[in-house]
């Protein structure tokens, strides 16, 4: 269905969600909920609850900062994976240590960056180039050993 000219974008939904994306993505986000409810009398404040709430993965409230309860062991590596910056594949979509995955390659699919590309090219011109290099001294020492 071809859009005519002047023609209004209709929204659209799709029904293709399931309650397993919805959960991962409001993990994966992260909702904050902040409420100020106050019951009044006459202009007399008589009941003030705030309400402040998180709902988030622990690397989702690690990466933003977010307080947790008193008693958290943060020394578990659990945490510690928590803490460490992810991010996803563009080849196979899962999530991966992301030095890992720009540095050197991605541990699920193999995938690898053009940074980790050009790392390698350079890495293995550079090894090549030490080993010419210790050649030509190996053999200058050989030779004034004569």
């Amino acid at each position: 269905m071809a859009k005519q000219p002047g023609e209004a974008m209709e929204p659209q939904r799709s029904r293709e969600g399931t309650l397993l994306q919805v959960v991962e993505t409001l993990l994966d986000k992260g909702l904050v909920l902040n409420a100020d409810i106050m019951v009044s009398v006459a202009g007399v404040e008589l009941l003030g609850i705030r309400i402040r709430a998180a709902l988030a993965s622990f690397e989702t409230a690690a990466k933003f900062g977010l307080d947790f309860p008193a008693g958290t062991d943060r020394e578990t590596v659990a945490w510690k994976e928590a803490i460490e910056q992810k991010e996803t594949c563009p080849e196979c979509a899962k999530r991966s240590p992301l030095k890992q995955l720009m540095d050197e390659y991605c541990p699920w699919c193999g995938w690898q960056s053009a940074y980790s590309k050009r790392l390698e090219q350079n890495g293995t011109a550079e090894l090549e180039s030490a080993e010419e290099t210790s050649e030509s001294e190996t053999d200058s020492e050989a030779a004034s050993s004569k």
